[in-house]
């Protein structure tokens, strides 16, 4: 994602420093041969990512007027490790072998007991293991949030919204395993799964953060922005993630072309595409869709039913749709020029990224 203005280096840098500086203080409590490799785990997990949820919990603090605090990079910066809890736990459950290019967490426990020559099964071993990392890191987010050194008085005005963010999040990924167990689905249950997994917890409540955060009061015209410009930024990125697991450049997502089909997710592409299919289309999504040894033959028929069928170029116009209502909702928003060009900026970076 190239640089902008609502995403500079140096907010960046602000990020990565604050998540460095809280892992080293966690190295008394994980120190010794046994428990290293779940810190270096834990370290290399949080050393990319886009950092798009800090940086709409930022702006929205600026948006409400929050200053030059530094303790708000803090607060923000701990969104990442629920982020990344998130994400190992989502591998676990999709069996994926790769996330942004090297192994997943589980995959990644799975060779060092192979390596190891231990007992039992090594698979086993690494699922178990990459859900403890994935815990660990859901406690420290909520530790590192706490902590970060914010007035109590913020963190109090915020803290029924950090509690409902980490429920929604548990509770898509729960119903993500619904969809996918059901075999079925429509787009609007798709949609269901996509706000509550990702959507919310990636723009809208992030940004809700943030304005509390600086606010201290759930004022109507917060919400209002939230629901107008978050939740919609929020599909549109959930829809584009949607593409992308489908239709991305292995080298820019950093997982083999295809993953999301193998895998069988139901997404809103998916279920738009199948609600228009003919009877042969159909058929052969059901009976290719979630077969983890796709070929290429298969992605390709996939991918082509999804275009023949026109659910690419309906998801496309609906980001564009999304993202063109959320950007108008902005102009009239009570928050500083500075967080308005900002959170533009960082709506067109979510829905229109290549990874």
């Amino acid at each position: 994602m190239p640089t902008s203005f609502a995403l500079s280096d140096v907010f960046l840098a602000e990020v990565d420093q604050r998540l460095r500086a809280f892992v080293d203080r966690q190295r008394p409590l994980i120190s010794g041969p046994e428990l290293n490799p779940l810190l270096e785990a834990a370290e290399d997990f949080l050393s990319g990512g886009k950092r798009l949820r800090p940086a709409f919990c930022y702006w929205g603090w600026r948006g409400a007027g929050g200053g030059d605090d530094p303790a708000i990079f803090t607060a923000a910066a701990s969104l990442e490790l629920l982020q990344a809890s998130a994400l190992i736990h989502d591998d676990v459950m999709d069996a994926s072998d790769l996330r942004r290019g090297r192994p997943a967490a589980h995959r990644r426990f799975q060779a060092l007991h192979e390596e190891s020559g231990w007992q039992g099964s090594a698979e086993q071993f690494g699922e178990g293991a990459a859900v403890l990392l994935g815990s660990l890191l859901l406690v420290w987010s909520s530790e590192m949030w706490r902590t970060s050194g914010l007035p109590a008085a913020s963190l109090a005005a915020a803290e029924r919204v950090h509690d409902q963010m980490r429920t929604e999040l548990m509770c898509g990924q729960y119903l993500d395993l619904l969809e996918q167990a059901h075999g079925g689905g429509t787009f609007e249950s798709a949609l269901r799964v996509a706000l509550h997994k990702s959507g919310k917890y990636s723009v809208e409540q992030p940004l809700r953060l943030g304005l509390l955060l600086a606010a201290r009061a759930e004022e109507p015209w917060i919400d209002r922005l939230c629901v107008d410009y978050g939740q919609k930024v929020g599909i549109a990125f959930q829809l584009r993630d949607d593409v992308l697991g489908v239709f991305g450049d292995p080298v820019e997502t950093g997982k083999p072309a295809g993953d999301d089909l193998r895998e069988g997710k139901r997404t809103m592409l998916i279920a738009r595409a199948l609600s228009e299919a003919t009877p042969r289309q159909a058929a052969d999504v059901r009976l290719l869709l979630g077969d983890p040894k796709l070929e290429e033959d298969g992605v390709r028929r996939l991918r082509e039913i999804i275009e023949e069928t026109g659910a690419l170029a309906a998801s496309e116009e609906m980001i564009k749709r999304y993202l063109d209502d959320a950007l108008a909702c902005l102009e009239s928003a009570p928050i500083t020029a500075e967080a308005r060009e900002a959170l533009r900026e960082l709506a067109i970076a979510a829905t229109s990224r290549r990874s």
